[in-house]
């Protein structure tokens, strides 16, 4: 097929091609739901908007759901697809790619990996998700304004929705104050984060210096493991040092 994505030639020739040739998506319209989530965004407006894959049964707009990994209950206020907008439809069946506006105010109950069911007559096993991701690189960030700390908190809480390898606990210094030690995937990954919250947020931030986690064998035998200097234990109670990666 000769094709132009500039000008356009030959894309309706490859749609169908690509409808002849690639096998629908496999699903059960008549089993209870599961949907699994793979991305989302926090609207002002609908609340948590949750990207989902529709495995079996069918998401209908108006229908109260249940995660089935957090156990939270919500209306499905709009269901649809992306077209390549948002194009609102009365539902989704299954082998469906869309999304629904969840009405939910809080980003930490909606998760990527989680399963999506019907709140009554559910489905009784969740999809297999994805492997939590495990960070490799740490670092501490501070605001640089000791009244930034809450939006600091808020955007963290934003960015994790949808970057589901971002792993944070508060923790604080006596010369920085209250921030989060916060896990990354590497250095790359420290860098984008940072850079959205400033760029995203107009946060002012003081990173320190990224390191790894360690494997500490005391010398009774116990093994924590350590992901701040400051937690390392005195030099005469440690066997060894192992890295877990």
């Amino acid at each position: 097929l000769a094709i132009s994505a500039k000008t356009g030639e030959g894309v309706p020739r490859l749609l169908e091609k690509i409808v002849a040739l690639i096998p629908p998506p496999d699903g059960n319209a008549g089993a209870p739901l599961r949907a699994l989530i793979f991305d989302s965004h926090y609207d002002p407006y609908k609340g948590v908007i949750a990207y989902v894959r529709v495995s079996d049964g069918r998401l209908l707009k108006g229908g109260y759901l249940t995660l089935m990994a957090q156990g939270t209950t919500m209306e499905a206020l709009e269901t649809g697809y992306f077209n390549p907008q948002p194009y609102p439809v009365p539902q989704l069946a299954a082998g469906d790619v869309g999304y629904i506006a969840t009405g939910l105010k809080s980003v930490g109950e909606c998760r990527v990996g989680d399963t999506i069911t019907t709140a009554s007559d559910g489905a009784s096993a969740p999809l297999l998700g994805y492997r939590p991701a495990k960070p490799m690189v740490f670092a501490g960030l501070y605001p640089t304004r000791i009244e930034d700390y809450q939006e600091l908190r808020e955007a963290m809480d934003k960015l994790s929705l949808n970057d589901a390898s971002l792993s944070y606990q508060p923790e604080s210094s006596p010369i920085l104050g209250h921030g989060f030690r916060c896990g990354f995937l590497g250095l790359l990954h420290l860098d984008i984060v940072v850079a959205r919250l400033e760029r995203e947020f107009a946060l002012s931030l003081v990173v320190t210096a990224p390191g790894v986690s360690y494997n500490v064998v005391r010398t009774d035998g116990e093994t924590v493991t350590v992901v701040n200097p400051s937690e390392m234990p005195p030099p005469t109670e440690i066997e060894r040092l192992e890295n877990p990666g």
